[in-house]
């Protein structure tokens, strides 16, 4: 197990940790969430031992092996795939012994060194790698591509697969779903389920915490709390924990005003001096109870413009790609006013080229664009932060905006977004991603556009402001396309959804549920990226692996079958225990009301939760049945 006791943490002289303790046992999936910049990286570095406590013990089996997600690669030539077999440490060592032994020529040594290799199954390695790469979406022609030709969001991707093709006993992911699209993170979901070591993730995407995680750490006023369950368990764990804090507080500031309210009166009273006295001992034993203190809202909220016209964009026989290479052909479609779209597809099927397009960045190879009048675009793109003058503050980036604007105005709408006093006029070289990404918003904010074009907003933001923009989101009555991997956002602020695939834009009648299925049925590797890459390898002996693998990928899903079973046994027990009390006619009498009234409502509540667990099972036993005729 690893365990923290006591420790206390800084950096930069700012105190992250004070004091605080917990225990991770081996297996668990935790997520470990908390504001930027309170200590979650931090702590990834005192795990690896790169960093050490200030005070307290923290303590890592030795024996352990540890593999963990790199930030940055240099831009290499070695290739994507020997990339990421470099991780297997391991393989690499028993192979530079082979080589070796071949270079003295010692056959005896040869033969240990290639037993040793058939020992460690190192026949699979290769595979192993390439499934990896194929699940993170890239092509097998892209295998032996140098390292050096990827982007920066590609090389995030090899960093990952070389961390996950590390044996690890201890797993560290450092926001590993920051630069995957929707189906890669599906992906990514499935894989981290089946990691039988111990892993920490840092997330900021609530529904991939839910698809993993099995505990969450939480940062909270430097401490850590350990939740069980995933991040929806966690929230409602921790309304409660706040409710019964604030509740202690406001308690103990009663006593607080009662005690010294009497100190007050009869101190100076001889006939009550003794009283009072007592009364002085108890509020220095009061415990000073801290109110509860929730998650910092920014106010995110977007106004929509004036009244556009219908539709507010219209495509007519619309080409789109770079130079000569077509990315989307022959598109006929509509945005009509206050219409909540997200775009679905895989990595490079064209949703960014779409945005693009609308937002008037990238011109049609054919075809036209006709915009509604009075149109106001508010375009977010992938790579937004880096337009940004990183000499300019907040203040003056508005102000570039709107040269006739009153400071003052300027100041209160931008105090909105977090940046108040000094910080509004501070350049923004030395702000964080997520404080960036406010400045971005803020900039579209202010042009109060009535068509939002969103490409990936979430990726530099923690939880709390992804709350906050999702607020806005729902809140504004504008237009909104978005692209976003994060499911989360996807579910709460798109109403409908277009899926880009195979050169065509087309309605998808379904939501993200659907969408999964969906991917999971779908036959070649291009518009599957869930699929196992044996289509791609294309041998015989991979095709068996690749069955033998879609066999495991059932597990998780007999596990979640098995388990609203038996949640399913549980609460119809329950509900018939209420029901036969229902069944009393004595229950009804004037003098059980209040009994009548505690029945019913739990009578609602497990009936809610049954059909919930019978959700569950259906869904389970639905893709069950979908992979299991595929295989």
């Amino acid at each position: 197990m690893i365990k923290l006791s006591n420790i206390s943490l800084q950096l930069g002289g700012k105190s992250l940790l004070e004091d605080a303790s917990v225990t991770f046992n081996p297996g668990e999936r935790i997520a470990v969430i908390g504001a930027n910049g309170t200590g979650k990286s931090t702590l990834f570095r005192v795990l690896q031992g790169e960093l050490s406590v200030d005070a307290g013990e923290c303590l890592v089996p030795k024996q352990w092996r540890l593999s963990h997600m790199a930030q940055e690669v240099d831009a290499v030539d070695r290739s994507a795939l020997a990339f990421v077999l470099d991780g297997d440490k391991t393989l690499r060592q028993l192979e530079a012994e082979l080589e070796q032994a071949q270079q003295q020529g010692d056959d005896h040594i040869i033969a240990e060194c290639l037993g040793a290799l058939d020992n460690y199954q190192a026949f699979n390695k290769q595979h192993q790698a390439e499934q990896l790469l194929a699940g993170l979406g890239f092509t097998v022609e892209q295998f032996q591509n140098p390292v050096g030709s990827f982007s920066g969001g590609w090389r995030v991707r090899l960093n990952l697969a070389r961390a996950l093709m590390c044996p690890a006993d201890l797993l560290l992911l450092d926001e590993p779903t920051n630069h995957l699209d929707l189906h890669t993170c599906y992906w990514l979901e499935g894989w981290l389920r089946q990691f039988e070591g111990t892993l920490l993730f840092i997330s900021h995407d609530r529904d991939f915490m839910d698809g993993v995680a099995t505990q969450v750490v939480g940062f909270d006023q430097k401490k850590l709390t350990l939740y069980r369950g995933n991040y929806s368990q966690f929230e409602r764990q921790r309304s409660e924990r706040l409710a019964q804090q604030q509740a202690a507080f406001e308690n103990e500031q009663r006593q607080r005003e009662h005690l010294e309210s009497f100190v007050r009166r009869f101190k100076a009273k001889a006939t009550k001096a003794k009283q009072a006295q007592s009364r002085v001992k108890m509020l220095e034993k009061l415990t000073l109870e801290a109110p509860a203190i929730m998650s910092h809202g920014y106010d995110l909220s977007i106004s929509a413009g004036g009244r556009v016209s219908d539709p507010v964009i219209s495509l007519h026989d619309v080409n789109l790609g770079y130079g000569d290479k077509t990315i989307l052909h022959n598109l006929n479609l509509s945005l009509h006013p206050g219409t909540r779209l997200g775009l679905l597809g895989v990595n490079g099927a064209g949703k960014s080229t779409l945005i693009k397009a609308l937002s008037k960045e990238l011109t049609p190879q054919q075809g036209h664009i006709h915009y509604g009048q009075n149109i106001e675009v508010g375009y977010f793109a992938q790579h937004q932060l880096e337009s940004l003058d990183d000499d300019a503050s907040p203040f003056l980036h508005i102000r570039r905006i709107d040269p006739d604007a009153r400071d003052q105005d300027i100041k209160n709408f931008i105090g909105r977004f977090g940046f108040s006093g000094d910080r509004a006029l501070e350049p923004v070289i030395n702000f964080s991603g997520g404080e960036k990404a406010r400045v971005a918003l803020a900039m579209i904010a202010w042009k109060k556009p009535n068509l939002l074009l969103l490409d990936e907003p979430t990726n530099h933001l923690d939880l709390d402001m992804r709350e906050s923009l999702n607020l806005a989101l729902q809140q504004y009555e504008g237009a909104v396309i978005l692209v976003s991997h994060d499911r989360y956002l996807l579910n709460t602020t798109a109403e409908e959804f277009w899926w880009v695939r195979d050169g065509r834009v087309e309605d998808y009648h379904g939501d993200l549920a659907d969408y999964f299925q969906a991917l999971l049925k779908a036959p070649t590797q291009q518009s599957n990226p869930l699929a196992s890459t044996a289509t791609a390898v294309g041998d015989k002996k991979a095709q068996r692996q690749a069955r033998a693998a879609e066999r495991e990928r059932l597990k998780p899903l007999l596990r979640q079958q098995k388990a609203a079973e038996q949640k399913m046994e549980k609460l119809q027990l329950k509900l018939d225990a209420i029901e036969n009390e229902l069944a009393d006619p004595t229950i009804y009498e004037t003098v059980n009301k209040a009994p009548l009234q505690k029945a019913l409502l739990e009578q609602g509540e497990v009936k809610a939760a049954l059909e919930a667990a019978e959700l569950d099972w259906m869904e389970a036993s639905e893709a069950l049945e979908e992979m299991q005729s595929s295989t």
